[in-house]
C-alpha cells in the first residue's frame, strides 16, 4: 500500500520561531496556504490514475494541518477526516517558547534522548506508540476497503510527527526515526508494509 505522509503549510509560528507542538491555533500564512495549494499538485501527480474513491485523507485536527488538508481537499475533490492521533509532538511548558531562547539540557541518565518527556509533554516513545496505534487500526480498515473501493492513504500531519510515522511504516523502532528536516508542504512517499531485510 501506499502511504503518502504531508507536512502541513508554513504557519505563524513557525514564522515566529516558536514550538507548536500540540498548541491547537496557529494558522497558515499565506506562503503556507500557497504551499498547501503546491501539495496538492503534487499529490494529484502522484494519484494519476487512481479513482478518487479509492484514496483516504486523514489530518491531524490542529488547524494549521486542518487548513492544509482543506486546501488539498478542495482541489482534489476528496472529502477528509481529522484524528487528533495525528497531532504533533505535545511539548508541555515548552509550547509557545521561542526556540533560539532554549538551551540544552543532558539526556537523564538511563534513557535514550526519544524516551524523555521534554517539558513535560510527550517523549517521541510515545509518540511512536500513539501513531503506531493509529496506523495498525487505519491500515486494517484500508486494507479491508481495497477489496471494495479503497487503497490509498493521504495522511496530513507535522514535521517530527512526520518522522516519527515514516519510522514505524518502515518498520523501525523510536530510537530509529531519522530526523531528516522536512519542509512545510512535503510530501514522503513511503510503501506499507516495508520490504523484507535480506
Amino acid at each position: 500500500m501506499t502511504v503518502h505522509l504531508v507536512r502541513h503549510g508554513q504557519s505563524t509560528w513557525n514564522v515566529e520561531g516558536r514550538l507548536q507542538g500540540q498548541t491547537p491555533h496557529p494558522e497558515l500564512t499565506d506562503l503556507g496556504r500557497a504551499q498547501a495549494a503546491k501539495t496538492a499538485e503534487v499529490l494529484r501527480d502522484r494519484l494519476t490514475g487512481v479513482n478518487p474513491a479509492r484514496v483516504r485523507l486523514v489530518s491531524s485536527d490542529l488547524v494549521r494541518a486542518e487548513q492544509t488538508a482543506e486546501i488539498i481537499a478542495e482541489a482534489l475533490d476528496l472529502p477528509f477526516v481529522v484524528d487528533a492521533a495525528l497531532r504533533e509532538q505535545g511539548l508541555g511548558v515548552l509550547e509557545g517558547r521561542l526556540t533560539s531562547e532554549l538551551t540544552a539540557e543532558p539526556t537523564p541518565e538511563g534513557l535514550d534522548v526519544t524516551e524523555v518527556r521534554w517539558g513535560g509533554g510527550e517523549s517521541i516513545e510515545d509518540v511512536h506508540r500513539r501513531l503506531g496505534a493509529f496506523l495498525e487500526e487505519v491500515l486494517e480498515e484500508v486494507l479491508e476497503e481495497a477489496r471494495a473501493a479503497r487503497a490509498l492513504l493521504v495522511l496530513v500531519t507535522h514535521g517530527d510527527t512526520l518522522g516519527v510515522a515514516k519510522a514505524w511504516l518502515e518498520g523501525r523502532s523510536h530510537r530509529e526515526v531519522a530526523w531528516e528536516v522536512v519542509p512545510n508542504g512535503s510530501v514522503v512517499t513511503v510503501t506499507w508494509p516495508p520490504a523484507p531485510s535480506r
